[in-house]
This record gives structure tokens, C-alpha cells and sequence, in this order.
């Protein structure tokens, strides 16, 4: 399905016992309890030990970060996204599925942490359909939606690497900071999946890439090694997702989008939604609470800001965005259980 054609219908971290510096790599090295070898990104790990330090005692520390640890293991991460609508906070409960989406979910988590999605917007709103968030933010002079740079971000973050352009001779060449993308099209089978879009679904969103062939190398989360050949617009997720709020399904987006997490309580959400229709009712229409309009949507493309290429940005592919007129704030996007 097209980028056109969505907006259309609808427009381990092991456990840890040990800690080692792993110098200039930006990441520690973690000694599992089963002695293997893990690269942990530091970021995320500095942030952790400083939540740790801020509110534990130092007689209760050690097991402090023992606990930490050992919930990276969960298989079902928590999160709370908290949107602000009016003045009004809605604190949103998200469960996280690393069995379905383990890639998906750890990159997610590792921008959480850096806090790349405090204070983005909900850029494209859709009716008792979809919440578009997570890559532009609110312009309260020019009351305007502006996209943030991916790349510039997070090419320090020491992202956890899944897509690369191509080397030679079949070797990595450089990480994209995107993250693969774990659906059908994309060769990761419909049998390994635990969500689908129904209502409550948090969903990896990523911008189209026109009719382009171009290819890159990706490594796969079901243990296979570096491969190439996979199309980059099905690897080209960096930080949008949505949120499915339809009543119903929406199992024929499966294939093309990861689904990753649920609300854990759609009810939350619906605080949220209600609060939106009521604006809504003061204004007479829906339609009076967008602002429909052509935005370029590839401008900070991460492949051509590594390659120097113009292949994807510039002024050659846009969509439609119904950006709401009053914004709808991520105000923060809390990891809660690892």
C-alpha cells in the first residue's frame, strides 16, 4: 500500500549481574548472568542509573540496579505517553509486545529514553481513526506544524543498529538510525506477530518513498545474520508511529506496519478523544478543526543525509496532513517498565 493509498482510507537486554566500560563505542558492555557479552547502549543506561540515584537511598542502591536490570528481560514493556490537549494532561498506559516487534520496541525505548519525544505534536489527526505523532513539533508563533531533523538528533544517540546502506563486497556499509521494518512486505512472516491494528494500536509509521528501488542491508531480529537486497522504503521507519482509535480493525494494514504496543486502557485514550470531540462541538464541524494541507515529507531523510543524496528530500514526495488547528501535545513518553 502506497503512502497515498493509507492516508486515503483512513486519511534484551539479558539480565545483568556485572558492568564494564566498553571505551569509544557509547555503549557499556554487559556481562550477563549467563557470561555473554552485551553492548548496552549508554544513553539508556546512564538515564536509568540516574532515575535509580534520585530516589534510592545508598544502602538500597545495589538491589536498586540489580531490579533495574533485570527488568530489561520483560517481554512486555510498559510505557505512559502523556498527551496535553487545552491545558489538560491525558497520561495514556501502553503495553510494549518484544516478541512481535523486538526491534521495533527497542528502538522505540532507546528514543523514549533520550527523550527525542518530549514535547513533538500530533501532526495528522483522523476521526475515530488514527493520532499521527512523534516527528514534528508545534510552532506557537506561526501556529504551524515544523518537522523536527531526525538524523542531526540521533546520529549521537548510539541508536541500537538495524538497516545500513550497502558496503562493499556484501558488508555493512553506514547506519541508516532506522530501525527494519518487521511486517509481511518486508519478509518477517505473519506467524511471528502477537498485535494487529486494533483499536488501542500503537503503530511504527514511516514516510513513502514514491516508486523507489533503492536497497539496503538490514539485520534480522530472529537471529539470522546481515542480509541484503531489502528495499529501504520498507526500512525507513525513524520516529513516527500512531495510534489506531477505530472502533473496528484495520488487519489489512498488518502487512505494511509494525504494530507494537496497545493501550493497555483504551479507556485513557478515550478521556483524550472525548475531550477532542467537545473542542470539536464548539467549532460547529470536524473539518474546522484541521488544517488539511501538502507538507514535503522526506526533507531530514536519513539515507540521504548519509549517502549526500537527494533521492528522497527536497520537493518530490508530500502528503496530506489534517493537522489540528489546536495542538495536541506529546508532552512526554515515559518508559515505566523495561
Amino acid at each position: 500500500m502506497s503512502q497515498t493509498a493509507a492516508h486515503t482510507q483512513f486519511s534484551r537486554f539479558p539480565s545483568q549481574k556485572h558492568l564494564t566500560n566498553a571505551p569509544n563505542t557509547g555503549k557499556i558492555l554487559v556481562i550477563t548472568a549467563r557470561g555473554v557479552l552485551r553492548r548496552v547502549p549508554e544513553v539508556i543506561f546512564v538515564k536509568k542509573l540516574h532515575r535509580i540515584l534520585s530516589i534510592a537511598s545508598a544502602a538500597v542502591l545495589s538491589a536498586a540496579a540489580v531490579a533495574m536490570f533485570t527488568a530489561c528481560d520483560s517481554a512486555e514493556p510498559e510505557i505512559v505517553i502523556t498527551y496535553n490537549f487545552l491545558g489538560e494532561d491525558y497520561e495514556v498506559e501502553y503495553t510494549l509486545s518484544r516478541k512481535g516487534a523486538p526491534q521495533t520496541v527497542q528502538h522505540f525505548i532507546e528514543l523514549a529514553d533520550a527523550g527525542y519525544y518530549d514535547g513533538t505534536c500530533i501532526h495528522h489527526y483522523v476521526d475515530d481513526a488514527f493520532l499521527y505523532g512523534g516527528a514534528y513539533v508545534w510552532d506557537e508563533e506561526t501556529e504551524s506544524i515544523v518537522e523536527k531533523d531526525y538524523y542531526s538528533e540521533v546520529k549521537n544517540l548510539n541508536l541500537t543498529q538495524t538497516v545500513y546502506t550497502l558496503g562493499e563486497n556484501g558488508k555493512r556499509g553506514d547506519p541508516l538510525y532506522t530501525v527494519r521494518g518487521e511486517f509481511e512486505a518486508n519478509g518477517v512472516e505473519g506467524n511471528t506477530k502477537t498485535l494487529s491494528h486494533t483499536q488501542g494500536a500503537l503503530v511504527m509509521f514511516y514516510t513513502g518513498k514514491g516508486n523507489s528501488s533503492v536497497r539496503v542491508g538490514s539485520i534480522r531480529s530472529d537471529g539470522g545474520d546481515y542480509q541484503e537486497g531489502d528495499y529501504y522504503k520498507y526500512n525507513c521507519a525513524t520516529s513516527m508511529f500512531y495510534t489506531f482509535t477505530g472502533a473496528g480493525t484495520r488487519t489489512d494494514l498488518d502487512q505494511y506496519y509494525t504494530v507494537f504496543g496497545r493501550t493497555t486502557d483504551f479507556s485513557k485514550m478515550q478521556d483524550l478523544l472525548d475531550a477532542i470531540r467537545d473542542y470539536i462541538d464548539t467549532l460547529g464541524s470536524a473539518d474546522a478543526f484541521v488544517d488539511s494541507g501538502r507538507y514535503y515529507i522526506n526533507e531530514h531523510d536519513p539515507y540521504d543525509a548519509v549517502t549526500g543524496s537527494t533521492t528522497f528530500s527536497g520537493e518530490n514526495i508530500s502528503s496530506t496532513y489534517d493537522v489540528p488547528v489546536e495542538p495536541i501535545i506529546v508532552k512526554s513518553v515515559e518508559v515505566t517498565k523495561y
